[in-house]
């Protein structure tokens, strides 16, 4: 019995069986069809020991990014068909029987790999000790995820260096015109005119703010936490002519205390916030608003789910992409946002448009992968490679959705300044 042999009955089962899957492992045996939309390439007993020592997703996943196994093939094509693998909220791994675990340890013992567990890759993440979303573990999360290289970030995002979901006129269209369609899209409903006052939270590369200053003429004071991303967007808006319109700051959502504003976006940061602090969000928000001040909440949800479960501090998400992320269903931001004292005046679904960025985001990837290796590892880009065809598959099959919720501060008096029509809502006053 070859060594792909051998392996071949565990891999599927960790993989599941819904379409063929071709392997082929170190010593050169091969087993399954050559044509299968899946190739497994076990590059070294170590990938095997993986799995051995956790035999779940995140042992996949460490198995994955560290090179120990390759997928080759159509990623997307091969998540498609495997379901459970392409649910980001569970991670890139199928959950493991006891049966498949008596398997694994029968190849294990058969291969002669049985032996201390492999240290995790260096792109995987555990958060120090402390309370979730406190600032200074917020603080090292966002830089976990978002520290690693503007050139990285760039080659995957595009020009436009948007971390959020664009605004597709139509599939197959402009990346960064989508990006900016978004932007737009943001400061209409927002009703921006030229001297208002802005805040953006969790501001990234400073694309929103460029935009907002660029063509409408306000004013905006952008935080984030991530060092990088204030260093590029304050650069950014120099060179783009709206330095004095602009303030970049590397501030947590908590800690600003200059309002009142006339508007606030927050585009894909309530993610980061956690359901336990999403009525402080939702308050520290609606003080800094002046009265009738409009905020546009940009957010990841998940749908509801039946039984409650506990997050998982173990899982691929967790690790290697969002420690301490948390997505919510829509309505506990909505209740979040309405107990705050906000209005919720109209909300909007761009679930599709998220899967089409997501997929302009994984050809860009893949497209100059070997530039994105060098500006950072290639575990990394594995990391994200595998991280964004996941998510773009979740969105297509609705177990993921992207919402904006525009919500109003309206007066004691019950003014909310917001125009009769959503047509009017969504015309520009320049």
């Amino acid at each position: 019995m070859t060594v792909a042999d051998t392996v071949a009955p565990l891999v599927r089962a960790v993989l599941g069986t819904q379409v063929p899957v071709g392997i082929r492992c170190w010593d050169g045996s091969r087993s399954g069809p050559p044509d299968a939309p899946w190739q497994v390439h076990l590059a070294n007993r170590r990938g095997l020991r993986r799995l051995l020592w956790a035999p779940n997703d995140l042992g996949f996943a460490r198995a994955y990014v560290s090179g120990d196994i390759d997928i080759e093939g159509d990623l997307l094509a091969g998540l498609d068909a495997l379901e459970e693998v392409a649910d980001p909220s569970r991670g890139p791994g199928v959950r493991i029987d006891g049966q498949t675990k008596k398997a694994l340890v029968t190849a294990a013992l058969r291969l002669g790999i049985v032996g201390l567990p492999p240290k995790p890759p260096a792109e995987e993440m555990k958060l120090a000790r402390g309370r979730r979303h406190d600032k200074a573990r917020d603080a090292a999360a966002i830089s976990h995820h978002y520290d690693v290289g503007n050139d990285f970030y760039r080659l995957v995002l595009g020009e436009s260096m948007t971390y959020s979901c664009a605004y597709w006129a139509e599939p197959g269209g402009d990346l960064d015109a989508a990006q900016y369609a978004k932007c737009d899209l943001v400061a209409r409903k927002l009703g921006l005119t030229a001297g208002m006052r802005v805040l953006d939270v969790g501001c990234g590369w400073g694309t929103f703010a460029l935009h907002a200053a660029r063509h409408y003429g306000v004013h905006v004071v952008g935080v984030t936490l991530s060092h990088e991303q204030a260093d590029y967007a304050a650069k950014r808006m120099v060179d783009a002519g709206v330095g004095e319109l602009v303030q970049i700051r590397v501030q947590d959502y908590r800690d600003v205390a200059d309002g009142p504003y006339d508007a606030i976006s927050s585009i894909g940061m309530a993610e980061h916030v956690g359901e336990t602090m999403l009525a402080t969000y939702a308050a520290d928000l609606f003080a800094l608003l002046r009265p009738e001040g409009r905020l546009l909440n940009h957010a990841i949800s998940r749908r509801p789910r039946k039984t409650a479960d506990s997050f998982s501090t173990t899982s691929f998400i967790d690790r290697y992409v969002f420690p301490d992320g948390e997505i919510e269903p829509m309505a506990p931001m909505i209740d979040a946002l309405e107990g705050a004292g906000f209005e919720v005046r109209d909300v909007e679904s761009l679930r599709e448009h998220y899967a089409l960025t997501l997929r302009a985001w994984v050809a860009n990837l893949e497209a100059n992968w070997d530039e994105a290796v060098a500006s950072s590892s290639a575990g990394r880009a594995r990391v994200w490679r595998l991280y964004m065809a996941g998510a773009a598959l979740a969105f297509s099959a609705n177990r993921l959705g992207i919402n904006q919720i525009l919500a109003v501060k309206s007066t004691d008096r019950g003014s909310s300044g917001m125009p009769g029509t959503r047509d009017e809502l969504l015309r520009a006053h320049t």
